[in-house]
């Protein structure tokens, strides 16, 4: 493990939260170490309150905060003394103690404390640094993991044994560790859980933490993993992706995606021949449960899993000494050596974090099996961290997911213009979208709920190539929104070029026709029904002048629109058209086409974009507003329908 402190540009010791900020950044920028705003952080200090008394206060990481991120804002800053009075308690909620952990705190603006704030209170040192380090979870999770520490660290470490994260913890470490401490502590190991060490300042504290991790990294180099080279994975039909995500779901109750991981170090582990034994076993420390779920599921029998999962749920379901709400028994995480590595989530965020915690697992089971044995903490206490009181809390607290979490839209047209709209508005809406376009910037954008596809959609294999590029991502399609579209220059019949005829119809009609059939099976497997909305236009109900191929391909893509809602209403799927009008905010309109058009009317710009009954101006933003709501709920019971959003023409009317 590398020592990142520079002495040179580091703060210096008499700027002991400056400091602060600079280890937990260190510490929180290596995965190793902490993932997703695991680890936490405090160091002491004395200020003068408005009283001019002097109080000691404990500034110690904040909820919701990562490590890699975090500033001054991140710590909350609670009077030591009435911490340290808590530790007194012989018993007190997990509950109760976080309330008063919040009313220690002398800035009410200050985020909620860490839930291990009160070992840092217990702990005199004045910095005090925490994190979950992969290698050493690979030494603690043995049978004899206390024993391999204290061979590891000698007396330099005080180990604790596995104890439930909270007040628990906090009191078990209140009876333990005092009277162990010595000049030679330099930290406290938690077995399967991690590792604190301590210092006079943040520096010193920073330095032992990444000293103890390279000695047991050094010792896990002594045992290396048995080398594996992959035979490789078959090909996987996308649907069959589909179709595992849809049962996800259906188990899960509600939508949600399924992203799939299928690279050398991915596959080498997917060959163990133990992988159903060692996979079984648990997580590498109990707060993962909550990303995770126990174990992962192995093969690809999600009824079995479900029925795994509630006979634990009703083994377990009396420790907590009252009544629990159970969580859906879904996977998070499927091994399925055909298939790849699978993570699941409600969101694009959540199904990645799962990801990132089980490649680190499989890190650590590699280490510990070649050490000796994986061996994670027994059933019981995984679900008591799983079906904790303040995980309980949240599930009763929580606020509504956004209507289309857990979906994927897919978009065509979506650098620009509408497409781009519609992408920006779904999103927003908690969808994940895959943005198609022949634009080749398309694939610069991006997110953990986005993905940009380059591909021409009058190119089959084009396009199903961005198919199967979805499904791998996000698990399925349940959202089409066809929005590519070209408007060629205007020209009369008599001056028809055939070329520009095929290739307006190419991209406006058989793409569709094309794309259409494609997708039917993937969103005839979405949850909640699937949807597709045409963006076709007015020219269809009245077209104009000089705009033949334009006009023919827009109203021939309604017919089609409308054939798929009458074949399709069977598998649940709603298919419904839009219709926009002079929508001048798309790449079609320059300033330049505005000023010349606006001219031949004799009208302002302005006055121009709201030429219609309403004078009201369309913008894309609104066109894509009118899409979403058409994939809502709203529009039900709706399907094979016309919506003109022109702001009122009198020939379509």
């Amino acid at each position: 493990m590398r020592d990142a402190w520079d002495a040179a540009t580091a703060p210096a010791a008499d700027q002991p939260l400056a400091q602060l900020v600079h280890a937990s950044r260190l510490l929180g920028r290596e995965p190793s170490l902490v993932l997703h705003g695991g680890g936490n952080t405090s160091v002491k200090t004395t200020v003068t309150d408005l009283t001019g008394e002097a109080v000691d206060l404990l500034h110690v990481k904040g909820s919701g905060w990562d490590l890699a991120t975090i500033e001054v804002a991140g710590f909350a800053p609670l009077r030591l003394d009435r911490l340290r009075r808590l530790l007194t308690l012989e018993r007190l909620s997990d509950t109760d103690m976080m309330n008063e952990l919040r009313c220690a705190s002398i800035d009410a603006a200050a985020p909620d404390p860490s839930v291990e704030t009160l070992l840092h209170a217990l702990l005199p040192h004045p910095a005090v640094l925490h994190s979950h380090a992969d290698a050493l979870l690979a030494l603690t999770n043995q049978p004899d993991g206390a024993e391999i520490v204290k061979e590891v660290f000698g007396e330099s470490v005080v180990v604790v044994p596995y104890t439930m994260p909270g007040f628990d913890l906090a009191r078990r470490c209140a009876d333990i560790v005092p009277r162990r401490l010595s000049p030679q502590t330099e930290g406290v190991v938690l077995l399967h859980h991690g590792l604190f060490t301590v210092g006079v300042d943040v520096e010193e504290a920073y330095r032992r933490h990444i000293a103890l991790i390279t000695l047991a990294e050094r010792h896990i180099a002594d045992h290396p993993p048995v080398a594996r080279t992959p035979a490789g994975l078959p090909p996987v039909d996308p649907l069959r992706l589909a179709r595992l995500r849809r049962e996800v779901s259906d188990a899960a109750g509600a939508p949600m995606l399924l992203t799939r991981y299928s690279d050398p170090a991915v596959q080498a582990f997917l060959e163990r021949p133990d992988l159903g034994a060692v996979a079984a076993r648990g997580p590498v420390t109990p707060d993962h449960v909550l990303r995770t779920k126990r174990t992962p599921l192995v093969g690809s029998d999600v009824a079995g899993y479900v029925r795994d999962y509630r006979r634990y749920f009703d083994e377990h379901r009396e420790r907590r000494g009252a009544a629990l709400t159970a969580l859906d028994p879904a996977p998070r995480v499927i091994l399925d050596p055909e298939l790849g590595l699978l993570t699941a989530g409600r969101r694009a965020r959540d199904a990645g974090i799962a990801q990132d915690i089980y490649r680190h697992t499989i890190g650590v089971i590699e280490m510990a099996e070649a050490i000796g044995r994986y061996q994670a903490l027994p059933a019981a206490d995984i679900f008591d961290v799983e079906y904790w009181e303040l995980e309980q809390a949240k599930l009763r607290g929580g606020r509504a997911a956004p209507e289309f979490t857990g979906e994927v839209a897919l978009v065509t047209g979506a650098a620009s213009g509408i497409g781009r709209a519609c992408a920006e508005a779904l999103r927003a809406r908690g969808a994940a979208v895959v943005g198609v376009d022949v634009d080749p910037r398309i694939a610069e954008s991006g997110g953990e709920d986005h993905l940009g596809v380059s591909a021409d959609v009058t190119d089959p294999e084009a396009v199903d190539a961005a198919v199967r590029q979805a499904v791998d991502r996000f698990g399925g399609i349940d959202i089409v929104v066809a929005a590519a579209g070209v408007f060629p220059d205007s020209r009369r019949l008599a001056e028809l070029d055939m070329s520009t005829w095929r290739r307006t119809m190419a991209v406006n009609t058989d793409s569709i026709a094309y794309l259409f059939s494609r997708l039917h099976p993937y969103l005839a497997l979405a949850s909640r029904g699937g949807r597709a909305v045409v963006v076709a236009s007015k020219n269809a109900p009245a077209p104009g002048p000089g705009a033949a191929p334009y006009s023919a391909s827009k109203a021939a893509v309604v017919q089609l629109a409308r054939v798929a809602a009458l074949e399709w209403a069977a598998d649940g799927i709603r298919v419904n058209v839009v219709h926009p009008d002079a929508v001048f905010d798309t790449a079609l309109w320059t300033d330049e086409i505005l000023q010349e058009r606006a001219g031949h009317y004799g009208m302002s710009v302005e006055a121009y974009k709201r030429r219609n009954l309403l004078r009201t101006e369309i913008t894309s933003a609104r066109v894509a507003e009118l899409v979403a709501v058409m994939c809502s709920d709203a529009f039900g019971a709706t399907t094979g329908a016309q919506i003109p959003i022109d702001g009122g023409n009198e020939r379509v009317i």
